[in-house]
């Protein structure tokens, strides 16, 4: 199968996941996936129905051990996903994926009266708590589970719903992840992977990128039926979810998690979408230097060089690492961890799954990195964002298991703030004609990290709400939703090749974590942000942003934010980060009509 690209030297790089387990034949591995339930089984007999009456150091000794459940389930959950992401054809990865997940689920209805009980708690008795020197360290985790009270439901509701999750929402999720792995798109006789076949559409002959988009069009339609059915059966799992928890809006829940209010949230979204002119400009400005007459969707992401990139993995790893280590010498140290040590999966294959992610695992272990590297600038710039993610993972550990992960808001700080900084390295070593290029090709995915995620949201927006009030959405519905917010964000910058309107279907975000994608826009424009302040200021901010990520999940967004003056609750904060855009946007036209 064709992967579009030459030989880079990531197809060897292979992530070793010994950390987590050997193999899903470990005996540690089975010993720890058959004790889980009888573990958590006797918590239960231990703590159940006793936290409203145990004291202060009582109630932080049965935190602990619930964190101690709760690193064995994710330790377990984090190597059958790893494992089965490099190849979702083994069957044997497959049944090890659904095997953890159903004994976590029989394990999760043991120990889910812990959130049930917190919040049962009188308010006067959370406080107390709140305030208990021996609970200080989880001091954050019980702020957000009096925040969730109104909606944490029975016991016996949540150990049923714990339970179907896994036959429900999840399992359809599964199936969305494997027709998508599995499919294979055809191209000039040649056989294409969904990622390898969506690089080609950074490629600079338009012939290639036309008959790319093409041939995913035409893939993406043969299951089309099949991907709105999976969608439907989400959307209405998502609203039984928000009636049962009585979230006001589909994305209230979402918020919630990401610890910000949805006045914020909307005012973001406000924001954005008042400047969709930027979009439009850009496109504006690739159509007259590449001298199109028409400008297609294919030719959005269309370099300004012809130049053919092939990075190599030798390559991107010294810029990559030299960037870390120049802002924070710490930073260089841990990410050269990643690749010394063998935590990141590189290349593409048949079966994998497609994208990039960091995977945080557990704080008694280390993240891992997964890749799809075809040797391009844009995927040094994923890396580099990837493994802002895992700098971040890595030294949030410290704050625990309950207390590692950040919300999705601030989730996308490290990992934008990484790629911004690796991109002025390649900017500053370039000719002023790779200047053009490199500002555009960074403009590219600044308006799709920041505008194109709006947009999405805009349709997920629109297609919960259809699905609230209409029933199920047929596949011309979901298609004429997905096209009007397209429009909505494009304008007439941009002509629609038929059959776009399938091009909802290969996103895995509207399944995977709905409500996700505005996190993207507010890290890019939070991140611009610091920049900002950064150059400003330099003395003293890198350090206070390791402060930052070395506090993972134990403080509010708006606290962790207070050390650098920024109050993300203020609506003209936003306003800073699109400016920054503009401003790109400013320099490119300049360069373009001076170098014309």
């Amino acid at each position: 199968m064709s992967s579009s690209t030459s030989q880079t030297g990531a197809e060897n790089i292979v992530w070793n996941l010994s950390d987590l387990y050997s193999s899903d034949t470990d005996p540690v591995f089975l010993r720890d996936l058959d004790s889980i339930e009888s573990v958590a089984d006797a918590f239960r007999m231990r703590w159940h129905g006793r936290l409203a009456t145990i004291d202060d150091t009582m109630f932080a000794t049965m935190v602990v051990e619930y964190g101690v459940i709760l690193e064995q389930l994710d330790r377990l959950g984090s190597f059958a996903y790893l494992q089965w992401s490099t190849d979702t054809d083994n069957p044997s990865y497959g049944r090890t994926l659904q095997n953890v997940r159903e004994k976590s689920a029989a394990a999760w209805r043991h120990i889910v009266f812990v959130s049930v009980s917190i919040a049962q708690l009188p308010e006067a008795r959370l406080l107390e708590l709140l305030a208990s020197a021996p609970l200080a360290p989880y001091k954050h985790w019980l702020q957000q589970a009096v925040v969730h009270r109104p909606h944490v439901l029975s016991e016996e509701v949540e150990q049923v719903l714990s339970e179907k999750h896994l036959t429900s929402r999840m399992a359809w999720v599964r199936l969305h992840d494997e027709v998508s792995a599995q499919q294979t798109f055809h191209l000039n006789g040649q056989e294409y992977t969904e990622a390898s076949l969506i690089s080609l559409l950074h490629e600079p002959h338009r012939d290639t990128r036309r008959a790319a988009a093409e041939a995913l069009t035409a893939g993406l339609k043969e299951q089309i039926r099949t991907q709105a059915f999976i969608f439907n059966t989400v959307l209405a799992d998502k609203m039984i979810d928000d009636r049962l928890r009585k979230y006001p809006t589909w994305l209230s829940a979402r918020n919630n998690e990401n610890e910000v209010s949805d006045a914020s949230v909307q005012s973001l979204i406000d924001s954005v979408t008042s400047r969709y002119d930027i979009v439009r400009r850009l496109y504006a400005l690739k159509k007259t230097v590449l001298g199109l007459d028409t400008f297609y969707d294919y030719d959005r992401y269309a370099p300004l060089s012809t130049e053919k990139e092939n990075i190599s993995w030798s390559d991107a790893r010294s810029l990559v690492t030299s960037t870390y280590a120049d802002f924070h010498q710490e930073a260089g140290t841990i990410v050269k961890k990643f690749f010394e040590n063998n935590w990141i999966h590189a290349p593409v294959r048949k079966g994998k799954s497609g994208g990039a992610y960091s995977a945080g695992t557990i704080p008694s272990a280390h993240p891992y990195v997964f890749m799809n590297y075809t040797g391009s600038a844009r995927d040094v710039q994923t890396l580099a964002h990837e493994l802002g993610h895992g700098l971040h993972q890595y030294l949030s550990r410290r704050q625990g298991i309950l207390q590692m992960d950040t919300p999705l808001t601030i989730a996308e700080t490290a990992s934008v703030f990484g790629e911004t900084i690796t991109f002025r390295r390649l900017l500053a070593n370039a000719t002023p004609e790779r200047s053009l290029a490199l500002l555009v090709a960074k403009l590219d995915d600044t308006v799709s990290t920041v505008f194109r995620q709006i947009a999405l949201n805009r349709f997920e927006h629109a297609v919960h709400s259809a699905r609230r009030s209409e029933g199920e959405l047929s596949v011309d519905r979901i298609g004429e939703i997905w096209m009007l917010t397209q429009r909505d964000q494009l304008g007439d910058a941009v002509v629609f090749s038929p059959g776009y309107e399938y091009w909802w279907s290969y996103i895995s975000h509207f399944l995977h974590t709905p409500g996700y994608v505005y996190a993207y826009a507010f890290g890019e424009l939070l991140v611009l942000a610091l920049a900002e302040k950064y150059l400003a200021d330099p003395d003293g901010f890198p350090e206070k942003y390791m402060d930052l990520l070395r506090a993972g999940g134990s403080k509010r967004p708006s606290e962790l934010l207070a050390p650098f003056d920024i109050n993300i609750d203020d609506p003209a904060f936003w306003n800073i980060g699109l400016n920054v855009i503009e401003r790109m946007l400013v320099e490119a036209e300049t360069l373009a009509r001076t170098s014309s």
